[in-house]
């Protein structure tokens, strides 16, 4: 299969590249590194994305930033910053990338323990996640030609915690390579529809 990999300059898409490259094209994503250049915020960005790299068997996104601040401190302009970047921007790749996308193809986006589990600070991010997962449910049942959609729901990673582990106390963290073997159930199985929790 062609697997198009948008975020795979960082951690978590790498890992998945490492998984999956070992059976598969992988095209490389990010916003400044990789194969192309794509900017999830900007819906000529996507689309200019997709018409370079071509009909895709599968579209994965390990991307999407979120802000992080205290309930009180929040203001309008940073939820929506959460919104345009990891919710806007993967909704554009499901839109702009089903054309691209081969009958029976699919499409695997990311979210996060915080739709569950939330956090000091997290709110945002708990906003954002739960928002994907209910497009993904949705999208599920009318996207064409057989196309399938799942979305992964990790855990913070081992190899982020120098950076989040104030923000997850009393959390076990899950290797960026346990992650992304729920990618390799999304691409490489049947289902549709799906949530896939790495916790």
């Amino acid at each position: 299969m062609k697997v198009l990999i948008v975020g795979a300059n960082g951690t978590l898409g790498k890992a998945v590249a490492t998984e999956l490259g070992a059976r598969h094209e992988i095209v490389g994503a990010s916003r400044s590194h990789g194969d192309v250049r794509v900017d999830l915020r900007d819906t000529d960005s996507v689309e200019a994305m997709f018409l370079d790299v071509g009909p895709v068997d599968a579209v994965i996104s390990t991307a999407g930033k979120v802000p992080f601040a205290p309930l009180g401190e929040l203001t309008e302009a940073q939820y929506l910053e959460g919104l345009q970047d990891k919710l806007f921007g993967q909704i554009r790749l499901v839109n702009a990338g089903t054309p691209h996308l081969r009958d029976g193809g699919s499409f695997t986006l990311i979210t996060g323990i915080l739709t569950e589990q939330p956090i000091l600070s997290g709110a945002v991010a708990s906003t954002v996640n739960g928002a994907v997962e209910a497009f993904v449910r949705a999208a599920a049942i009318e996207l064409p030609r057989g196309i399938r959609i799942n979305v992964v729901s990790p855990t913070v990673l081992t190899e982020a915690m120098h950076a989040y582990a104030p923000y997850f106390r009393g959390f076990e963290p899950v290797s960026a390579a346990r992650a992304a073997m729920a990618f390799s159930r999304s691409v490489e199985g049947r289902q549709t529809g799906q949530v896939y929790k790495v916790w």
